[in-house]
């Protein structure tokens, strides 16, 4: 019986040793805390709130922000380099607009002690041009054409030649321009109260100096309507369909086009 328990003993140490010598072997690692990178801020003025194109730049309408001095581009108003950048925006006319928090930029902005509205976001070397649309809305898409909005500029009218050989009244339609920006219907540039739908006399266009000839003549002659583009082809060129210059009038007389003094025919 002795020898048995001594047996059992020698055991129980040996395993206990074990344990030990495999515990005091396996120590955790000390934790050991880092301090996260110090990361270099500077303030850039940004929109106070979300603002419409065309608002007037007032004092609440901006307010500096931190920003990290990596992420900053050029454009950005910054404190360090503008500190006056508040004083010298204010009473500017945003060009685009802007969302709460999003960075002011100068080239955004048109100011000037003569500068109205529509001609601060009219870009440079293009014009603005109203042509006469149906207030309820039958040539432009129902009334759902707003500002900012991309259309077609179609041209209806009666082609006198084609009813003359025919013996019967002939109406065509031609695409004058395609993907034009509305600057304003009626007397709206924007919206305004949630209001979605905007009814207007007039359509104002964004075009440049030869396309606005042609569209004025184009009206003197025909029914302009305007075609709602896609959102998503807003971001292609505008063009002028190549094979309208101008179109004969009511007359079957061919529309004559003067630039720089200088008489030009266009045919149909």
């Amino acid at each position: 019986m002795k020898v048995a328990r001594l047996a059992v003993l020698g055991i129980a140490l040996a395993a206990g040793g074990g344990a030990a010598y495999f515990m005091s072997g396996n120590k955790a690692a000390p934790v050991q805390i880092v301090a996260a990178p110090t990361i270099e801020t500077d303030e850039v003025l940004v929109a106070a709130k979300d603002l419409q194109m065309g608002t007037l730049i007032a004092d609440q309408d901006v307010v500096w922000q931190p920003w990290p001095v990596k992420a900053t581009s050029p454009g950005m108003l910054i404190k360090s380099a503008m500190a006056g950048a508040v004083e010298d925006v204010k009473g500017s006319v945003s060009r685009a607009n802007f969302l709460q928090g999003e960075p002011i930029r100068k080239d955004k902005l048109a100011k000037g002690p003569n500068s109205g509205f529509l001609s601060a976001i009219v870009p440079t070397g293009l014009r603005a041009v109203a042509i006469t649309i149906e207030s309820g809305g039958s040539t432009s898409a129902g009334g759902f054409i707003l500002p900012n909005d991309h259309v077609d500029v179609v041209r209806t009218f009666r082609d006198v030649n084609a009813s003359r050989s025919s013996s019967q009244e002939v109406v065509g339609s031609q695409t004058l321009m395609s993907n034009v920006r509305v600057l304003a219907i009626g007397q709206n540039v924007q919206e305004k109260n949630g209001e979605r739908v905007v009814v207007g006399a007039n359509a104002t266009l964004e075009l440049d100096p030869s396309q606005a000839e042609t569209i004025i003549l184009a009206q003197r002659t025909g029914l302009l309507t305007l075609v709602l583009r896609s959102m998503v082809d807003s971001t292609q060129p505008m063009k002028m369909n190549p094979l309208v210059d101008s179109s004969a009038d009511s007359e079957g007389n061919d529309l004559t086009v003067v630039r720089f003094g200088v008489p030009a025919v266009a045919g149909k």
